[in-house]
């Protein structure tokens, strides 16, 4: 009988600790890491001989929307086929649950994640259920968010929320805690959010120590008052005693390049006092839903999709503007509901926040998309091939750590992220020579190159560059401490 299930030989084995690779073997036993290092006469019922690539524990996509993606394209090729392994979902205050049954679907971005019209999960015990049915190729932890807690008690998103309507979203916040998600995630810079104060938010919060769970928020603005906005959610994490995930940290509008050298600071005092983590995605371009009042800060603007306009998906708003005979903001309005790429950062900024040492790295990917931005698809092969390899922004080891142990050490995910015996063998196999983001604004649903094997608690999801049909993804919950 075979020593293992699975032996990879003579790879270089980056372990997810930042500390330098060693040449070796490693084998897994029951979707585990069972033995590491070399391994000499060990058999198994399958063995590859790496012959020198790179194997590294399966990446984490530290923020994610493919809360349906999961259960509407279960073999996740976007992500598996750039290393991902596990994707923390429910980010900017948008989840798949709780869609209280007889309450509206709601006013974008609530729409971010569901354009099908399928109806949302009544709870997290509803789409969790739904997930152990049909499991995808990858892991999946899922905040809950803040808008759904809004859209289950509020009417009206044009104000603060009442003490009545506070109690009850404190009071469903808690029962998704209880049933599995993993913290909460606000959008307060979206609409429906815009109007609940800081007071409202912490309120909401304070029940997040409870059940040791984290507060994730994409800040009220990433513009001018960006320092203002981080202000508020270091506040948020200190009165609710919770630790504190910045999401895609940038510094967007011309007149805020360079600001990162501010706000990196700012991070650094407050950490002396309380935990604060950051993740950020490779790319001077964000996406998100279509927002005409977003349109003048940005030089370009690409539609990703748009429901009364779908042919002006994939094109320049610009040129669309030109041929309507209207200036680009009007475009936009004639466009909505939509989504759009807005390109408004400075790849200065984006590099030293990507360097920065305990920065994460997240697509905020949305790859539903009928067009989506290139980073659905090669976030994590551009980290390792442009920032680390080519422009050497920080060693390859480094890169790997940012994308594996930081983060799951940041959101609790015990016995992920590292390559160790007994973690679970969440694993990728590429060559750092070659490996690259293929994906491109123009052409963005392109597979990465150099990612040989991608492996999900032991079974491979991915191999000579298609899918395997294995889907071992797992519910995973937050454990602390």
């Amino acid at each position: 009988m075979p020593d293992y299930d699975l032996l990879i030989r003579r790879a270089r084995l980056i372990d997810g600790s930042g500390e330098a690779s060693v040449d070796g073997d490693l084998a897994v036993r029951d979707g585990r890491i069972a033995a590491m290092g070399d391994l000499g006469k060990a058999t198994a019922d399958r063995t590859i001989d790496a012959d020198g690539l790179a194997l590294a524990p399966g990446f984490i996509d530290s923020h994610c929307h493919d809360d349906r993606a999961l259960i509407e394209m279960p073999l996740m090729e976007p992500k598996v086929s750039q290393g991902v392994t596990t994707v923390i979902n429910g980010n900017c205050g948008v989840s798949a649950a709780p869609f209280p049954a007889g309450r509206p679907e709601g006013p974008p971005p609530l729409n971010l994640i569901n354009r099908s019209g399928t109806p949302g999960f009544e709870s997290f015990r509803d789409y969790f259920a739904a997930l152990d049915e049909t499991p995808a190729a990858i892991n999946n932890a899922c905040l809950c968010g803040h808008i759904n807690l809004r859209n289950a008690f509020m009417n009206e998103f044009d104000r603060p929320a009442t003490e009545r309507e506070i109690e009850g979203m404190t009071a469903l916040l808690d029962q998704a805690l209880s049933e599995g998600a993993i913290g909460l995630s606000t959008g307060l810079y979206y609409p429906p959010a815009t109007a609940a104060p800081t007071s409202e938010v912490t309120a909401i919060a304070r029940v997040l120590n409870r059940h040791n769970a984290l507060y994730v928020t994409h800040m009220r603005d990433e513009e001018d008052h960006v320092t203002d906005s981080m202000e508020e959610t270091f506040l948020i994490g200190r009165e609710a005693n919770s630790p504190v995930v910045i999401s895609h940290h940038k510094c967007t509008g011309q007149a805020n390049f360079g600001k990162s050298e501010v706000t990196l600071k700012m991070i650094e005092r407050a950490r002396e006092n309380q935990t604060v983590g950051v993740d950020a995605y490779p790319y001077t371009a964000s996406s998100t839903i279509l927002q005409p009042g977003r349109v003048k800060a940005s030089s370009r603007v690409i539609i990703t999709w748009s429901k009364p306009m779908p042919e002006a998906t994939g094109r320049d708003l610009a040129d669309i503007a030109a041929e309507m005979g209207c200036d680009p903001v009007e475009a936009a309005e004639r466009l909505v509901p939509g989504g759009a790429v807005y390109f408004a950062m400075d790849e200065a900024d984006v590099s030293r926040i990507l360097a920065w040492p305990d920065t994460m790295i997240g697509s905020d990917g949305i790859i539903q998309d009928h067009h989506p931005h290139p980073r659905a698809w090669g976030t994590f092969p551009r980290v390792l091939g442009h920032y680390a390899r080519d422009r050497g922004l920080f060693p390859l080891e480094q890169a790997v750590r940012k994308m594996t142990s930081l983060t799951a050490e940041t959101f609790g995910l015990k016995g992920r992220g590292r390559l160790r015996e007994g973690y679970a063998a969440d694993l990728v196999l590429f060559d750092p020579d070659t490996v690259i983001d293929s994906a491109t604004f123009a052409d963005p649903k392109q597979p990465a190159a150099g990612i040989h094997m991608v492996f999900a608690n032991g079974a491979a999801i991915w191999s000579d560059g298609a899918p395997t049909g294995a889907r071992p993804g797992q519910r995973l919950t937050r454990q602390a401490g």
